[in-house]
């Protein structure tokens, strides 16, 4: 028996069992082929419509030899004998038709048309049967129709001579996805839906936008198509948020017309435009507002304080921002468990009314109790108290409860410090109940190094530098060393502080320090101790009124121009003094003031313990005013008045004599330098001083400009006279940060005189005043 893996039998059973289509032609070729096999005429196999017909020239040539295929030696499922058992034995004589041969493939096409055209219906038409054709069929196969064009007939021309042109795409070369574009925004319908809103949409559409972010460059086409969708989903927010809820948005890419180029030119791109189509809809109004809660006190605590109203339109910022603003005026007036629940708006679309609802739950009305701490402790609840400035008892009040926590994070000794209401369910009385305050602590470091460094002509450079232990003796109580390195002065200083000492934001300090300074007026060498108690302003809590007073004990030793010996002479001076000031500051800003004005009063009581008794006292009186013309634009001025009685001027440590000139006192001239003077041209002070300044300051962002005038004049007697004033003038440079800005003035005195300097420059933080 042939072997069936290599035999045409066994391929085209083959491919009977992968393609049942072919089932029937591949029958007949096993029939054609062992029909060869016994030696009889061979006719090309019959065609059937399921297979696409070859060419005659491929059905006559000779079947070529099976490949040399070689496959893995498998195990066989049966064995021969089994499989020759199973296959019935066919003999010639049992059947003629085997021995008959086949018909051609002509004959055979001819006899399924016939057998086709018998089983078909006459066909008629309008119920008249149409007649046979000339052959007597009434169907005929149509064959392939003739070829007329004679290119087509034509042979096809070497492969080197074949002429290549660029083929031109539907779609413009810069349209592809690795090609960069650029394109312009175009929003149209807009402006009905501007118009009628208080927010300027075209112009916080163009804040947002992708489109206009990419300042009209993209990538790609794909990436302009990606951000005009962001965009068109963009504007329905927009529009949304502004009660147009049913806005229809729709974006396209328009493309312009290709310009013509000449031969040798680049190729032109064309126009791309980024379109936005918008048809705003109808805005939708406020309806009905329907406050759900329960009574409060006062009864129309909520309604009297919901900013919003019938008829409005619904604008989404409108709405939350009167949410907020029950959920803090309910806390504001005892209600500490206060919450707004999810609003529901019920939108009509025939009328475009809507109905506005919110739930709120008031909780129950509270009063302060105790006040308890948990946490990494920087100082106990009983110091807590000090700072609070509420009592047992009060209505609860939000805004003290924040005043706490700002006051907690303005003693620096915390990494993290919280403030919460507990419920207790004591009940208070009035159907309230008392709240514990529940202070979370977690103390920070508690040491600091600081260090500052300014410049003035005349006063040299000046670098000041701290440490401070800020809760060395709790609660707040701070030790700091201090050091100053100068040109023209060097010192140093402890200082041991407690900061909110019985009452909030009262500070008590004890002083120690030496110093030496070496200026044209006096060279002194000094050692000071004082004691000081104090109300005063800090960065965060700027008060309206201050005070200070205290006392201080001084032992300084002093050069002088002694005008009976024509020279200068050192003179030992101990000093003892009292100190009180006030203050009234009705500014917006403690370092950067734009607005309001500041009054400052000074009195010194002293007395010179060297050899009899000698009273004196110093008094100074401070104003500064400041005025926004614009936004951009402060005008600011200050005066200065200063007198000493009770004493000569020759009875006075130098030191202790008032002087003018300099970056905090008359700009354009050296530090100390106006007044009275030695005939070395020294300056030797006064018993008197009067001084003013105007400046126009103007910000742009976080840097400004000033221009400013200063004048000013010391005097020998104990009243200012406010004759002979010398004026300077200059401008300023300010880098304004988040703790005050910082300072470089250029100045130069007006009507200058022999030794005076053309430029004085001073660099500092903080504004001149």
């Amino acid at each position: 028996m042939q072997n069936p893996e290599t035999s045409r039998d066994y391929h085209l059973m083959r491919l009977a069992r992968t393609r049942p289509l072919l089932i029937a032609s591949a029958s007949a070729c096993c029939l054609a082929w062992s029909t060869a096999a016994i030696g009889q005429p061979v006719e090309p196999p019959q065609v059937v419509p399921t297979v696409e017909p070859a060419s005659e020239a491929a059905i006559a040539a000779p079947t070529p030899p099976p490949p040399d295929v070689s496959f893995p030696e498998v195990a066989p499922i049966i064995s021969d004998e089994e499989f020759e058992q199973a296959i019935p034995q066919i003999f010639a004589e049992d059947d003629p038709e085997l021995n008959r041969p086949l018909e051609s493939i002509a004959d055979f096409e001819k006899r399924q048309a016939a057998d086709a055209a018998a089983d078909a219906p006459t066909p008629t038409v309008e119920g008249v049967p149409v007649p046979a054709l000339a052959d007597g069929d009434a169907w005929e196969v149509i064959g392939d129709a003739p070829i007329t064009d004679s290119q087509l007939a034509a042979p096809l021309p070497p492969l080197e001579n074949f002429d290549v042109e660029p083929v031109e795409f539907a779609e413009a070369e810069d349209d592809r996805e690795n090609v960069g574009v650029t394109y312009t925004v175009q929003v149209n319908g807009l402006a009905a839906a501007d118009d009628s809103t208080d927010v300027d949409l075209a112009d916080l559409f163009g804040d947002l936008s992708a489109l206009y972010d990419g300042d009209g460059k993209a990538d790609n086409a794909a990436m302009l198509r990606a951000r005009l969708s962001a965009d068109g989903e963009l504007m329905q927010r927009i529009l949304a948020s502004e009660g147009y809820y049913d806005a229809v948005v729709d974006t396209r890419i328009d493309r312009g017309e290709r310009e013509e180029v000449q031969a040798g030119q680049p190729r032109q791109r064309r126009a791309i435009t980024a379109v936005i189509d918008v048809k705003p809809g109808t805005q939708y109004k406020l309806a009905e507002i329907i406050l759900e809660a329960d009574p409060t006190v006062p009864p129309n605590l909520i309604a009297d304080n919901f900013p919003l109203s019938v008829g409005e339109p619904i604008v989404a910022q409108r709405v939350q921002g009167a949410e907020a603003a029950i959920a803090l005026k309910l806390p504001e007036e005892g209600y500490p468990f206060a919450e707004v629940g999810q609003r529901d708006i019920l939108l009509d679309g025939a009328t475009g009314d809507g109905v506005y609802t919110l739930p709120v739950e008031i909780g129950k009305r509270s009063r302060f109790g105790g006040i308890d701490t948990t946490g990494d402790l920087a100082f106990d609840a009983e110091h807590v108290e000090v700072l609070a400035r509420f009592k047992r008892g009060d209505l609860y009040d939000s805004r003290k409860v924040d005043d706490l926590r700002q006051a907690l994070v303005a003693t620096g000794l915390f990494a993290t410090v919280a403030a919460e209401p507990q419920p207790t369910g004591e009940s208070a009385g009035d159907d309230t109940e008392y709240v514990t305050m529940l202070v979370t602590q977690q103390a920070g470091p508690p040491r600091t190094l600081a260090a500052s460094a300014g410049y003035g002509t005349g006063e040299g450079l000046r670098v000041e530098g701290s440490w401070t232990h800020r809760n060395l003796l709790p609660p707040e109580g701070a030790l700091i060393f201090r050091g100053v390195v100068g040109t023209q002065e060097q010192g140093i200083g402890a200082t041991l502080r407690r900061s909110n000492a019985g009452r909030r934001d009262r500070t008590v300090e004890l002083v120690a320090e030496a110093k030496r300074s070496d200026y044209n007026a006096f060279n002194a060498i000094t050692g000071r101790i004082a004691a000081r108690v104090s109300y005063d302003s800090t960065p965060i809590w700027q008060k309206r009124f201050t005070y200070a007073f205290g006392a201080e004990l001084i032992a300084t030793s002093e050069d002088d121009y002694d005008f009976a010996r024509a020279e200068r002479s050192r003179d030992f001076y101990t000093i003892f003094g009292l100190t009180g000031q006030i203050g009234m500051d009705r500014t917006d800003s403690l370092l950067d003031p734009t607005k309001g004005f500041r009054v400052t009063a000074l009195i010194q009581p002293e007395g010179s313990l060297a050899g009899r008794f000698s009273p004196y006292a110093r008094a100074r009186l401070d104003v500064s005013g400041y005025y926004p013309v614009t936004d951009n634009i402060v005008l600011a001025g200050r005066v200065r008045a200063g007198s000493i009685l009770g004493a000569a001027r020759e009875r006075l440590a130098p030191s202790r004599r008032f002087y003018a000139g300099g970056g905090g006192s008359v700009r354009g001239f050296g530090y100390q330098e106006l007044g009275p003077k030695d005939p070395n041209l020294d300056p030797i002070g006064g018993r008197s001083v009067a001084e003013a300044a105007f400046e126009g300051r103007y910000r742009f962002g976080n840097f400004g400009v000033v221009g400013f005038v200063d004048a000013g004049q010391v005097y020998r007697g104990s009243t200012p006279t406010f004759s002979d004033l010398r004026f300077g003038a200059g401008i300023g440079a300010r880098y304004y940060t988040n703790f005050g800005p910082m300072r470089l003035d250029v100045a130069t005195p007006i009507g200058r005189k022999p030794g005076e300097a053309l430029v004085s420059v001073y660099v500092s933080i903080g504004q001149a005043f």
